[in-house]
């Protein structure tokens, strides 16, 4: 047992190496030759402080000279993501430098912004928004000092602006940073992306012929909130050979800076496994199979089961619970987000949903929820047989919409707000169709067709016979409270999973890059079998105080950690972030919700599987009378 064991840890490990090696399956190089043209592309903006993204030409910045915005169609996680790739007019050429450029407008003629147009940018420039460009499919990024430790940092993207003594400074003059490595003798491949910004005040720039000039000591560019702003936008560019291969040129995005904070988290969750594991081992292993031995044995019968109590409930012990249809409606829901956050997180640790395949790790898990319906169906459509249930079309209809209702309708209500503030993290209405479609064009009737099967397979067979009337459950000692063991069992699996939560919020939150999948891998695999080991001892301990309603409590039990992932939330809420409005505020609480609820049913999922396994088991292994 403990070889396989290791041999399976070591294989983990492998796969997690694996994992860092193995680059986005599928995505080619882009070779360029010497002075042919490179697309400069704009993403979004985005905030920390609003978590609101903006298009980038949700501001009167400079345009394509041939009037063309749009560059291409976003996939379905772009979209709900809120990117939308746009052209820009900044002209950029292999391996070519460009001292000082005029962006657009003319050297005696330059930008007028009027004063809602400056109120607009100033508002943005206060709210600390970054501007996100791409260039080969590569993100733009910017050198910063942390200001706590001294340290350099690289941010994504490049900020609009800053503040200085109440008045606000735009960027109007990006100085772009390019890499490139020579495949060969004439093909060069970009291999990195920075910018470097400065704010420079148009009566301090000085134009000879096409180019221009900053004056010594130039001034920022202010924008000015009561007058209007006039102002130009600068650029240029300079390009540096790099020893960098291609596929390694997402590494400063993806620097491994807090490796050993993984190999705690891990740590901290195996030691977690084990601990849980030596309980198990000792109730299960050596308890339950002393009270198995017992019960089996002739001598002495009444007195055994007068001194435990979970073999005089064998005749309860599988009565259908209240409310079977919703029960098997929930169990069908989490095998389904069971199945596709195993398979989404698998292909991810491979490399095929790398970061640099912007929205595909969204696109991907709707799909696989989508798909994994027919096996939902499946399943929930055996248990709910197997609890005796005879409305099977309202169960798998039931099972259908329960939880995407749920995240449609929340997420449709916040889309309202989201709207009012015309960012494009607004979910358009053909996407919401489009959503809605695979929802009840192919969920749907996936989850009938494995309702369908799964009525005509024979129930799940129990060991022994439900009696015709219910036996009178006990009272029960205090630490038995559902609410007690709520707190009990959640601590635990939470202990295993926290860390890599810190990683995951601050992915969704602060808009950093989460890629260390292998790691996420290995954390889901023991909570897994964290859950699971809680949820057989939390049972037996409530079998063994002969209450046989153990269907609802092992669902809900096991989700427990869900209560403590709230809290986390709470915390990260008011101490990493500064969100102070009202919106921001309420779509945190909407998806952080939506967040506790999916990981709630989850887990709950694992412990009743679990748990009814075990019950299955202990129950056969003894003779009934």
């Amino acid at each position: 047992m403990c070889t396989t064991s290791s041999q399976i840890f070591i294989l983990l490990i492998s796969l997690i190496t694996y994992s860092h090696g193995f680059y986005v399956p599928g995505v080619a190089p882009v070779e360029f030759k010497k002075g042919q043209r490179i697309e400069v592309k704009a993403v979004k903006m985005t905030s920390i402080h609003t978590q609101l993204p903006y298009e980038y030409y949700s501001l009167p910045l400079c345009i394509p000279k041939n009037g063309t915005f749009l560059d291409k169609s976003e996939n379905l996680g772009e979209v709900l993501r809120g990117d939308r790739i746009v052209n820009t007019p900044y002209e950029v050429h292999m391996a070519e430098n460009i001292k000082c450029k005029l962006l657009c407008h003319k050297q005696n003629d330059p930008m007028n912004w009027s004063v809602e147009e400056s109120e607009k940018v100033a508002g943005r420039i206060e709210h600390e928004y970054f501007v996100h460009l791409l260039i080969d499919n590569l993100p733009v990024a910017t050198k910063a000092i942390n200001p706590d430790t001294s340290e350099r940092t690289i941010e994504q993207g490049y900020r609009l602006g800053f503040m200085s003594k109440g008045k606000a400074y735009i960027n109007n003059h990006l100085k772009l940073l390019l890499k490139y490595h020579k495949h060969s003798q004439d093909s060069y491949r970009v291999v990195g992306f920075e910018v470097e910004t400065f704010s420079v005040d148009k009566d301090h720039l000085t134009f000879i012929d096409d180019s221009c000039q900053f004056l010594p000591e130039a001034k920022p560019q202010l924008v000015n909130e009561d007058t209007g702003t006039k102002l130009y936008f600068t650029y240029s560019v300079e390009w540096g050979e790099s020893d960098i291969e291609w596929a390694s040129r997402w590494d400063i995005y993806l620097g491994m800076k807090d490796v050993q904070i993984h190999w705690f988290s891990i740590v901290n969750s195996i030691v977690v496994l084990f601990f849980l594991s030596g309980i198990l081992t000792m109730i299960i292993v050596r308890t339950l199979r002393r009270d198995i031995a017992r019960y089996n044995s002739d001598e002495n019968i009444e007195e055994m089961i007068e001194e435990t109590g979970w073999k005089l409930v064998h005749g309860d012990v599988f009565r259908p619970p209240p409310k079977r249809m919703l029960f098997a409606a929930v169990i069908g829901s989490g095998i389904q987000i069971f199945l596709m956050s195993l398979i989404t997180i698998f292909i991810a640790m491979l490399g095929m949903l790398s970061p640099a395949s912007r929205g595909a790790l969204m696109t991907a898990a709707i799909f696989l929820y989508v798909f994994m319906g027919l096996i939902a169906g499946y399943y929930s459509a055996r248990l709910y047989n197997t609890m005796k249930g005879k409305q099977w079309k309202q169960a798998a209809f039931l099972t259908a919409t329960l939880y995407p209702a749920i995240v449609f309708g929340t997420c449709f209500f916040l889309n309202f707000f989201i709207m009012g503030k015309h960012s494009s993290g607004a979910v358009p209405f053909s996407t919401m169709m489009a959503l809605l479609c695979l929802w009840f064009c192919i969920s749907l009737p996936l989850v009938y067709l494995g309702y369908y099967f799964g009525c005509r397979k024979q129930p799940f067979q129990h060991p022994v016979r439900t009696n015709f009337i219910p036996r009178k459950v006990p009272e029960q000692v205090w630490y038995m409270n559902t609410y007690i063991c709520i707190l009990m069992a959640g601590i635990l699996p939470f202990g295993a999973v926290f860390i890599e939560l810190f990683f995951i919020f601050n992915a969704l939150w602060e808009n950093q890059f989460y890629y260390l999948f292998g790691f996420l891998f290995l954390v889901f695999c023991i909570l897994v079998i964290s859950v699971s080991q809680i949820s057989i001892v939390m049972v037996y301990f409530q079998l063994c105080g002969e209450d046989y309603h153990w269907w609802w409590k092992s669902f809900i039990i096991s989700g427990g950690s869900a209560i403590y992932i709230l809290i986390y939330s709470i915390f990260y809420f008011f101490t990493k972030l500064e969100i102070t409005e009202f919106i921001p505020t309420l779509l945190y609480i909407g998806y952080t919700g939506l967040m506790v609820l999916t990981f709630w049913i989850l887990t709950g999922t694992i412990g009743f599987f679990a748990a009814y396994t075990f019950i299955r088991k202990i129950y056969a292994a003894v003779k009934i009378d």
